[in-house]
């Protein structure tokens, strides 16, 4: 397996009364290098370029981010931009391109984007969320677009609804998206109903969970309803929105998984690759704002997925 991070990563400076906080990178790559795990492999990634983040964003929106390189502000109430966040930020999409190179060319089976910003949240046209580019979706275009993928799977069980991703993809049969989240919890855009439109009717899944599910609840969610939808869809390409604030511990949400839960779900989404993508599978790393349970969730799914 290949991680695709790089410590600039950490100059992204929310403040330090942020909950998107430079330790939690900087905890995960301290994990990962001071006890390692065999068959992982630490890679640099390259920034994304303006045309590839036009994919998914508006270039009026993507010219306004790269204009404010080199300044302090905040893009929205949630978002906050430090002097050196706009290069991140293109490091964090462009984390996720390299990693879906590398998987669907074949240097690997498996990567995951230890990143941040985080993406889900963000829409073509603003940020919104912690999320600068949405990082996931850019991914997702770039294998569609450029690498020959025809079918992408994109699996989110940030505990937070993922509205830039299925937005981008609401309209689309060659994206099957599948979101579990807390319900009632931000951003407030997880109706169950939603299930795509036009060309996308019923390729996307959101399922809003109550508060207090635990590893038991998210196992069967998976098996019964992702399982199954997966197997009809035949995803030539499996991503993974992998947030961590549906962990036990988090202060977030107020979910019950715990480390071996977020493997168990980790395992299921990678026999779905393994059963219909050839194992292609990359993960992205969205929220999760315990530092242990971070960690222990991060090392359980990278452990899981080899």
């Amino acid at each position: 397996m290949r991680i695709y991070s790089d410590e600039f990563m950490l100059l992204h400076d929310t403040g330090a009364a942020h909950l998107e906080r430079p330790s939690r990178l900087e905890r995960l790559l301290a994990s990962l290098r001071h006890n390692p795990i065999a068959g992982v492999s630490m890679h640099t990634p390259r920034p994304a370029t303006f045309e590839e983040l036009t994919r998914i964003h508006t270039q009026e929106y993507v010219q306004s981010v790269f204009d404010l390189k080199g300044q302090e502000l905040d893009l929205d109430p949630d978002t906050r931009l430090s002097a050196n966040s706009v290069e991140a930020a293109r490091l964090a999409a462009g984390a996720g391109i390299c990693a879906v190179e590398s998987v669907v060319s074949g240097e690997c089976s498996r990567a995951f984007a230890l990143v941040r910003p985080p993406g889900h949240h963000a829409e073509a046209d603003h940020a919104m969320g912690f999320c600068v580019f949405n990082n996931i979706a850019i991914a997702a275009q770039h294998a569609i677009e450029t690498l020959g993928v025809q079918r992408v799977l994109i699996v989110d069980w940030d505990v937070h609804h993922g509205n830039g991703t299925a937005h981008s993809f609401a309209s689309r049969s060659d994206v099957l998206f599948f979101n579990t989240h807390q319900s009632l919890l931000y951003p407030g855009t997880e109706q169950a109903s939603d299930t795509g439109s036009g060309e996308g009717e019923g390729f996307t899944f959101n399922i809003p969970l109550e508060p207090g599910c635990g590893d038991d609840e998210y196992r069967a969610i998976f098996k019964e309803q992702l399982v199954p939808a997966a197997n009809a869809f035949c995803p030539q390409l499996v991503l993974i929105s992998a947030g961590y604030d549906a962990h036990e511990r988090d202060p977030v949400g107020s979910m019950n998984v715990t480390d071996h839960g977020f493997g168990d779900l980790a395992h299921i989404v990678g026999e779905i690759a393994a059963e219909h993508a050839g194992g292609r599978l990359v993960a992205f790393l969205e929220g999760g704002y315990d530092l242990v349970g971070l960690v222990g969730g991060v090392r359980s799914t990278i452990e899981a997925l080899l």
